[in-house]
């Protein structure tokens, strides 16, 4: 086996001189359960065979005795700087499963061909004919069961964390240009993984090596193909010149923390939302002394819980004319 290492992008992984890549963390797979024991049972069922990708799908056990129950669906898209972490490790499984318990929902956790084997817009391509082939159960004769029985569509929610967070955000724009129908209710953006060449303003990071080393990550190994490197309107949201107003749902909520490189992005995110002539609620929480996706890192911590509660609310808030 090749050992010489022609690149190295900690703390991610490293790519050797044979091609092979080495994931150097989010590697780790939980397996789904049907186990009646669980409150949650979890399948994994593949949505694109072209590209061997499967969905995870998680519904509350309760459910499957209820009969007749319609339930809110969230698409989640995990982050991982494009690059590591999937539905299936334990850190996604494990949280959308709390999510799933706490809000008595439907989830479907999307897979995606992930950077360098694959680089950017692949994760794209892939999220979105993920919530196609999603929405194709809209009618109720859609390929999987779960889904046509318990998915309400007119309660549809798009949630992620980082490069997650930025993808739900295109993924919602999409959503508007194609009229996608039902429309969706709402998208958290969470910690989102918006950057560009400049700071957004005088809070954001001024410092040039923290810069460059993101900047790094995005031109060398997730989105080489960039003409223009951090200012790829799919990575500088919140500094090039789209527009939001087209942007598909009724409300967001943007979750930053204070400790985050990418805080003053979020907040600029928010306003630049709010400016826009989107016509929805925009609702922006704020932890200050917490660091990125902390609420994942540390879920049982004071302000993971505090944060826990607000995106269960925002998905079961929607539902309150729903008896």
């Amino acid at each position: 086996m090749e050992t010489e290492i022609v690149s190295e992008f900690l703390p991610f992984g490293r790519i050797y001189k044979d091609g092979r890549v080495e994931r150097l963390t989010g590697t780790e797979i939980i397996p789904p359960s049907l186990d009646p024991a669980n409150d949650v049972v979890s399948k994994d069922v593949v949505y694109s065979s072209e590209h061997n990708l499967s969905v995870r799908l998680f519904l509350p056990h309760k459910s499957t005795d209820d009969g007749n129950n319609k339930l809110p669906l969230l698409i989640y898209i995990h982050g991982g700087a494009w690059i590591i972490e999937s539905p299936f490790s334990p850190l996604y499984h494990n949280y959308v499963t709390e999510l799933v318990k706490s809000a008595n929902c439907l989830a479907v956790s999307i897979q995606y061909r992930r950077a360098p084997e694959h680089p950017i817009p692949a994760a794209y391509e892939d999220s979105w004919s993920a919530i196609e082939w999603i929405f194709s159960h809209s009618d109720g004769s859609g390929p999987d069961e779960w889904i046509n029985e318990y998915a309400d569509f007119d309660r549809v929610f798009i949630g992620g964390d980082s490069a997650g967070a930025n993808m739900s955000h295109h993924m919602a724009m999409r959503a508007g240009k194609e009229k996608i129908s039902p429309r969706i209710k709402g998208v958290a953006i969470v910690h989102p993984a918006f950057w560009g060449t400049d700071p957004v303003d005088e809070d954001d990071v001024q410092d040039a090596e923290t810069r460059s080393g993101i900047a790094e990550v995005w031109e060398k190994i997730a989105s080489p193909n960039s003409v223009n490197g951090t200012d790829d309107p799919l990575f500088n949201v919140v500094g090039s010149g789209s527009d939001f107003s087209g942007l598909g749902c009724e409300k967001v909520l943007v979750a930053v923390a204070g400790k985050d490189v990418f805080v003053r992005q979020g907040l600029g995110y928010a306003g630049k939302l709010e400016r826009s002539g989107w016509r929805g609620d925009v609702e922006v929480v704020v932890e200050e002394e917490e660091g990125h996706v902390f609420h994942l890192q540390n879920p049982n911590s004071e302000s993971a819980l505090k944060f826990f509660d607000k995106f269960v609310e925002f998905i079961t808030g929607s539902s309150s004319d729903v008896m």
